[in-house]
């Protein structure tokens, strides 16, 4: 059973075994020997015990692990020792003429900070240019064509001000560049630091230099005690074997994995944000100025919500999950991105659920506008004997087309003479039936959909459809019409004609699209019956002009081809071909052959 101590490392809580604590506070104490006297002591310290804390926390699996020996043995490792180091201003020299050699050689990898110190808005720029190695100028031009050029880089740089954290202490400096984060290190960037700072405060730099020196001697004359056998011991423990390369080798693999999926995330969250953006701005700046394209929306908006608050809870549902998916594709790229908080957090978790808690009332609200279905219907008698001949024709529109509308089942806003807009539509049917009255009669049936049966019937009685009779014919319009303020709510009318027995009929090939293609429930004419004159008889209708030589064949078997080369048809049992070389049939029982040569048939009976 091991004691654990409770300590305070740089502003961060952790629990450390004694033993481990008691190895750390050794560490710690001489470091503070080796930068006795020296100008800039507390920082360099407090960088050290930033850095250590840092790698403590990326051990840490949860608040409750215990840091022992191990974890810190790690982490001595990649700081090293005080001993380790020539502290004197030859560290400050080229890498190829330094003298001093370090216990860990291992370059750690770049993490991605803002620099402030080589800014001009925010060092997104500059901390870029740290990351991928390249000189901010270039990061700078590829801004300015993304906001120059689409717009996006203006959210893109606002993101990553955002989220990406400022480089304030030495530590995140040093590893904003990529060197690792070792006392020499620390102690060389802010040896760096001073020697930039103006001729006023030479002097204090000259101190500087000074404490260091003797820093550094110091240090030298405790590296005479050092014993030589340590560093091979290091050397030799510190040394990998085959798996433990195996295993680096696949861990890269699976990292070099995981960045490329960030990097598909990001994407994929940038370009859904940015493309909802626009066009929320879009639907905005149309709706603010009354562009005509957004009127169809408006109409087919039976349920009259705002437009713009659609749009705007269509954004926040759509864009917080994706803007989520951004911010993962980033915590994958960049290990120290600042996190939004948990304010943020639970602040769009929140506006989410409530848009869409907002979009489905929306849905309903607009789903329940076509809840009920109501008629109004109207009849009126036609001077139509059964000694006359009626024909009826569709009369179209100069500002609609009802045969485009007619096969789409769409709608069409439009102005009437007077300038006002009108809701034109193509939603009609036509049906014929027999009766034994003495005049024909034509039945007007209006149909709309509204939340309830009285707003769906004030709807239908609101279209307007005509027709004129002259002559013995029957002009009926190919489109109804409806005031916008009416939306569109499914609208149709069904023209029914009532025709005396012995009556002759004849519908012009306009009616083919507004007729049945088959003759059903009491309906006497299909579209095939057009340009036909037909006498109307107890529930039946006869063509009176037809050739005998029109007849229809009906086949019922799934295997029939008919081309250039003749029509052959298969069943199960039995298979017929019919060619320029004649007629072949055969069956299970019975085999003909018929072409220039005769007749042939054979059976097995």
């Amino acid at each position: 059973m091991n004691k654990t101590v409770n300590i305070n490392l740089a502003g961060i809580f952790f629990h450390i075994d004694e033993d481990a604590y008691l190895k750390l506070q050794r560490y710690l104490e001489a470091i503070k020997r080796s930068f006795t006297d020296s100008q800039g002591r507390s920082e360099i310290i407090a960088d050290i015990e930033t850095r250590i804390a840092e790698l403590f926390n990326e051990r840490v699996q949860n608040d409750k692990q215990v840091i022992r020996i191990k974890e810190v043995d790690e982490v001595i490792s990649i700081m090293g020792q005080p001993e380790d180091y020539l502290v004197d201003d030859d560290i400050f020299e080229d890498d190829s003429n330094a003298s001093f050699s370090k216990k860990q050689t291992t370059a750690s990898s770049r993490k991605l900070f803002r620099d402030t110190d080589n800014s001009y808005i925010g060092g997104v720029s500059s901390g870029l240019g740290h990351y991928f190695g390249i000189d901010a100028v270039w990061i700078r031009l590829a801004w300015v064509l993304l906001i120059f050029g689409a717009g996006t880089g203006i959210l893109l740089y606002i993101l990553l001000w955002i989220l990406v954290p400022e480089a304030k202490t030495t530590a995140e400096k040093i590893m904003m560049t990529g060197e690792p984060v070792t006392i020499s290190n620390i102690e060389k960037k802010i040896k760096d630091s001073f020697e930039n700072v103006s001729e006023t405060v030479s002097d204090v730099a000259k101190n500087v230099s000074d404490s260091i020196s003797g820093a550094a001697k110091n240090v030298s004359d405790a590296a005479k005690n050092v014993d030589l056998k340590k560093p091979a011991n290091s050397i030799k423990s510190s040394s990998k074997t085959f798996f433990d390369t195996l295993a680096d080798i696949f861990m890269f693999f699976i990292k070099l994995f995981a960045k490329f999926i960030g990097v598909i995330l990001i994407i994929v969250g940038a370009v859904t944000l940015i493309t909802l953006i626009i066009g929320l701005l879009s639907v905005g700046v149309v709706d603010i100025i009354h562009l005509p394209g957004l009127d169809l929306v408006d109409i087919a908006n039976a349920g009259n919500t705002p437009i713009w608050l659609v749009s705007l809870l269509s954004f926040f549902a759509i864009g917080i999950p994706f803007f989520f998916l951004f911010y993962l594709g980033l915590k994958i790229l960049i290990n120290n991105l600042k996190s939004i908080g948990n304010f943020a957090k639970f602040t769009l978790l929140g506006l989410w659920l409530i848009s869409i808690i907002a979009l489905f009332v929306v849905g309903i609200r607009q789903a329940s506008e076509h809840a009920f279905d109501e008629s109004y219907t109207t009849k009126t008698e036609l001077p139509v004997t059964s000694l006359d001949t009626l024909s009826i024709k569709m009369i179209s529109n100069d500002n609609y087309n009802p045969h485009f509308y007619k096969n789409n089942h769409g709608f069409k806003l439009a102005h009437d003479e007077d300038g006002n807009k009108i809701i034109y539509a193509s939603d009609i049917d036509i049906r014929v039936k027999s009766t034994t009255d003495s005049v024909a009669t034509i039945a007007i049936r209006k149909r709309a959909d509204g939340r309830s049966y009285e707003v769906a019937r004030e709807r239908a009685k609101n279209i307007d459809y005509h027709f004129d009779f002259n002559d013995n014919t029957l002009s009926l319009n190919a489109f109804l019409s409806t005031h916008p303020e009416n939306k569109f709510s499914d609208q149709e009318v069904d023209v029914t004609l009532y025709i005396p027995e012995n009556t002759v009929v004849y519908f012009n090939n306009s009616t083919r699209s507004f007729l049945y293609y088959r003759t059903y429930e009491g309906n006497l004419i299909s579209r095939d019956d057009t340009n036909h004159y037909m006498k109307i008889l107890n529930n039946e209708a006869v063509c009176l002009d037809c050739s005998e030589n029109d007849f229809d064949v009906q086949v019922d078997t799934p295997k029939l081809k008919i081309d250039s080369n003749g029509i052959e048809i298969k069943s199960d049992d039995a298979h017929l071909k019919i060619d320029s070389q004649g007629v072949k049939a055969s069956s299970n029982d019975v085999n003909v052959n018929i072409d220039s040569k005769g007749i042939y048939v054979k059976s097995d009976n």
